[in-house]
């Protein structure tokens, strides 16, 4: 058994579990409003998908990591530590904009003026998700 593989399957695993919640957290927004509202459905269908971004920074991470691994300038035990704790970053990251894009998809609904403007809260939410991203490359 490669011992050096389960850091970059953590993060990945991670990331892409935070994506799957927070994306079924605003997808069920989405569902509720759209039973509600008779246009524009596809805006709240893709301000549900964007907690979808957070598996994609996993998947690159994974993929460096595992090469990391591979050449050497890894070790399994740092692969291990930085998986979990920027796998952790992300998934509640994507939670969390999962949650945020719920609350913008029903103000969007009551208000659709405030679309555009729920971009900015969800943003930042994000922007946590990258800075882990990041951090990682550096440690990498």
């Amino acid at each position: 058994m490669n011992y050096g593989m389960i850091g970059p399957a953590i993060v990945l695993g991670l990331g892409c579990l935070g994506s799957a919640v927070g994306c079924a957290i605003a997808g069920m927004a989405s569902h509720g409003v759209m039973s509600r509202v008779d246009e524009n459905h596809a805006k709240f269908i893709g301000m549900s998908a964007l907690p979808s971004s957070q598996a994609i920074y996993a998947f690159v991470l994974m993929l460096l990591m595992s090469q990391a691994i591979k050449a050497n300038t890894l070790s399994a035990a740092s692969g291990i530590g930085i998986g979990a704790s920027v796998g952790l970053a992300i998934m509640i990251s994507a939670i969390y904009q999962g949650m945020c894009a719920a609350t913008g998809i029903q103000a969007s609904a009551k208000q659709p003026a405030v679309y555009g403007k729920c971009y900015v809260a969800l943003g930042i939410v994000e922007s946590f998700s990258l800075f882990a991203f990041v951090f990682a490359l550096i440690l990498i």
